[in-house]
């Protein structure tokens, strides 16, 4: 994460870097120079997640009670102290990031494959070397902040450029994270999670100014740096010849220092020595090997670049000011590239205006206000009449279109609308690839600069920044819904809800998933025909059925799958009597009984709608806990009577379990079944979270948070003990009121999965009569699928096959 080497380099070589504080009095300090200020931390939660996650079993699935008692202790650590925390979370994955995204997935299912070889060699849990972060802990750590209180925002990009413009906008005390990027960006002080003494409150703080002195540099050199060194968006290997060139001629190479720490060393010596000669006479281009990452690497630098900040190292003339046609030029940042646009002040209206750049003629072409559209609209000056060109009438459409003379074809150029601003833009010629671009977009940077604002994002939102601050394309087009799906997703109220409505592009992690193990199938197929019905729901609003929905890209990871492209899943339509109801009515509408049909429409996207009467009777929180348990039965032929026994009897002892028992339970063994039935419980309660805010939350949260409905060694227990055949009293540790309620919780799962002809037979009985199909087998016995289920359930899990490319809910159909 972050800067590729810069970790080990302070660690090891700068470690005057790393400076010893102590948050309360940093507290104080900061309260005597800010009277009547609040100290605030800016949390980056995603870097935090291994360092909360202090229960000493993770294999199971989780220990979430005991999870959330060391996150409220953390809290109250810091309130204790006057300190208040701000917690931002990743709300999305960035294009320019995704390849790293999937380098880093890849590597986890190596890891994950050699925690699944441990256990079934020596039967109990990795050390915490081998430590994976239980499924979901991030989605519920967001929900476990909320309930205690805690200000909780979703980020709209790449959550540290955030989280680095609101220390710095918000004048915070210090970012609190594990990512070097931090000692790059400009802004507050950066603190280190991992060197957090909670007792003490004593942690490090690595100082940037420290570092740029280290180098000979400045701080705004430091995203050069690490654009050259590599990070998240410039590939490690890009600018690794060029590293070595650098090392090669560097005179001062440091004997007692490492050879990563000598190529740091000697990448800032040549900035500082040779690259600066030139900084504002030359482009980065000219003095670096960029050859075609030149996009790549303007992008990377502009990363760094928080809003209202600028790069020396950007081309631009003298003193970022010119005079064109008596009209004072000026540099301002666009925040979706980061990269300077220049504005100009008119000089009758006294207003800024922006402007672009004609790639044929390489001149300025200010962006002026049409006085009865009030839309920004190029206005083109020609070079020999001085005078701006009028606007006249497109031959076709009608419409007026504003022309401009081409000064070395001296042809009339129309412009043209943007297909995604719906705005009319300049249509000019690239002088190399002769393809018309509209003007916004660099030719020489292919960074789109969109034309206006989106008027409804106000600038006091605490996350308006980057790309959002810009319209954008969405797969929705009610603004007003749109608006809702935004505000729940940075509130953290919802879970890739936004994600499908803005872009049609959700991701998920790796879980602790057996890839040997083909028995049980993956989450990300089990949950899959669930997810098109949301989507149908999300993008249909009610209107044309899933058939006119667009298809949504899922980067979801399971055994097979290379994640060179994205699966192309198509929406499923749901069966809801009286047809699906529209988003407005669901998210906002306020009649009577629209709960119920919430909760008609939470159904139907588990298609579980035959299944109301009997989950009516259920008490809270074990509604969705039944629900869940019936999916799952109906889509996966493998779970037996002993799986419910389990599943149901540690909710129902969860109840009366205090954070300390739950701590000493020991397990006499782990077993790698049961590891996997633990994940896809806790990711089945992720997709509640889904399909709850989509429909309006027809449900509380709280009824499928893991605290109260799951814990993975007491599962674990209650799994083993079924195996060996405890009865259903035993497993409820002889509590009578428990047993009453297993039967009841039983009777309401195994009565919904014979409607769907899906009988819950025990283990023992499968093994007998159905050996060749439903035993535990090895990973190269051929299994087929039951025929437990009705067509347009979607398709089976077991023909959901890797490597498929896209998913056709016409051809989803279970044996």
């Amino acid at each position: 994460m972050g800067v590729r080497g810069l970790h080990g380099f302070v660690g090891s070589s700068c470690p005057h870097i790393c400076m010893v504080v102590n948050f309360k009095e940093l507290a104080e300090h900061h309260r005597s120079r800010h009277p009547g200020g609040t100290p605030t931390i800016v949390v980056d939660a995603m870097c935090c997640l291994r360092y909360w996650y202090t229960p000493e079993s993770w294999i199971c699935g989780g220990q979430w009670r005991e999870y959330f008692s060391s996150l409220r202790e953390f809290v109250k650590t810091f309130t204790a102290v006057g300190i208040k925390l701000i917690f931002f979370f990743d709300g999305m994955v960035e294009q320019s990031k995704r390849d790293e995204w999937v380098k880093r997935r890849l590597k986890n299912n190596r890891e994950i494959a050699k925690i699944f070889h441990y256990i079934k060699s020596h039967r109990e849990q990795p050390g915490r070397n081998m430590f994976f972060i239980p499924s979901g802990l991030a989605i519920f750590t967001q929900f476990a902040l909320k309930a205690l209180g805690q200000e909780t925002l979703c980020s709209l990009q790449e959550a540290d450029y955030e989280v680095a413009s609101y220390g710095l906008r918000n004048n915070c005390l210090g970012i609190l994270g594990e990512d070097t990027d931090y000692l790059i960006y400009d802004t507050c002080p950066y603190f280190s999670i991992s060197e957090l003494s909670l007792d003490s409150l004593d942690t490090v703080m690595l100082c940037r100014e420290k570092l740029c002195q280290s180098l000979g540099l400045s701080l705004s050199d430091l995203p050069l740096l690490a654009c050259l060194l590599g990070n998240d968006i410039i590939p490690e290997g890009m600018f690794e010849s060029f590293r070595y060139k650098c090392l090669s001629s560097y005179t001062s190479v440091k004997e007692n220092f490492d050879k990563k720490g000598n190529i740091i060393l000697a990448v800032a010596d040549h900035i500082c020595k040779v690259l600066r000669l030139h900084q504002g006479e030359k482009k980065l281009e000219e003095m670096l090997p960029l050859g075609p990452n030149k996009a790549l690497f303007y992008k990377g630098m502009a990363s760094y670049l928080l809003p209202g900040q600028k790069s020396p190292w950007f081309f631009q003339k003298p003193k970022g000011v010119v005079t064109l046609d008596k009209q004072v030029l000026s540099m301002s940042s666009d925040p979706k590239s980061k990269q300077e646009v220049p504005v100009c002040t008119h000089p009758e209206s006294k207003q800024e205006v922006p402007m672009c750049i004609d790639p044929e003629s390489k001149q300025e072409v200010p962006l002026c206000t049409h006085p009865e559209s009030k839309q920004e609209v190029p206005m083109y000056t020609d070079p020999e009449s001085k005078q701006e060109v009028p606007m006249c009438t497109h031959p076709e459409s009608k419409e007026e279109v504003t022309m401009y003379t081409d000064p070395e074809s001296k042809q009339e150029v129309p412009l043209c609308t943007h297909p995604e601003s719906r705005q009319e833009v300049l249509l000019c010629t690239h002088p190399e690839s002769k393809q018309k671009l509209p003007v916004g977009m660099d030719p020489e940077f292919n960074l789109e600069a969109p034309l206006c604002t989106n008027p409804e994002i106000k600038q006091e939102d605490p996350v308006n920044m980057g790309p959002e601050v810009k319209q954008q394309i969405t797969m929705v087009s009610d603004p007003e819904i749109l608006k809702v799906a935004r505000a729940h997703h940075v509130q953290a109220e919802s879970y890739l809800v936004y994600n499908v409505m803005s872009s049609g592009e959700v991701e998920c992690s790796n879980s602790l998933e057996d890839a040997m193990d083909q028995a049980l199938p993956s989450q990300a197929f089990v949950y899959r025909p669930v997810r098109q019905r949301v989507y149908s729901l999300l993008l249909g609003d009610g209107r044309g059925g899933a058939s006119t929905c667009p298809t949504v890209k899922e980067w979801f990871v399971y055994s097979g799958n290379p994640l060179r492209q994205p699966d192309l899943v198509r929406p499923l339509q749901m069966n809801i009597p009286g047809g699906t109801p529209s988003l407005k009515l669901l998210w906002l509408g306020q009649e009577a009984g629209l709960q119920a049909q919430r909760l008609d429409t939470l159904l139907a996207c588990f298609d579980l709608s035959f299944s109301r009467e009997e989950l009516q009777v259920v008490e809270s929180p074990f509604q969705a806990l039944c629900c869940l348990l019936i999916y799952l039965f109906v889509q996966v032929d493998t779970l037996c009577l002993e799986d419910l026994h389990a599943f149901i009897a540690q909710a129902l002892c969860l109840e009366g379990k205090t954070t300390m028992e739950l701590a000493d339970l020991q397990l006499d063994h782990v077993d790698p079944r049961a590891v996997q039935l633990g994940t896809l419980l806790v990711r089945g309660l992720t997709t509640l979270v889904l399909v709850n805010s989509a429909c309006g939350f027809p449900w509380k949260t709280s009824d499928f948070m893991p605290w109260n409905l799951f814990d993975g060694k007491l599962f674990h227990q209650k799994y083993l003990q079924s195996e060996k055949g405890y009865t259903a009293e035993a497993l409820v540790e002889q509590n009578r009121s428990r047993l009453t309620r297993l039967h009841a919780l039983k009777s309401v799962v195994c009565k919904a999965c014979m409607k769907e002809n899906r009988p819950i037979v025990s283990r023992r009985h499968w093994r007998s009569h159905h050996s060749g199909r439903r035993g535990r087998q090895g990973p190269s016995a051929h299994r087929t699928s039951s025929g437990y289920s009705r067509s347009g359930q979607g398709q089976h899990w077991r023909d959901q096959g890797p490597g498929s490319r896209q998913y056709d809910p016409d051809q989803w159909r279970r044996y």
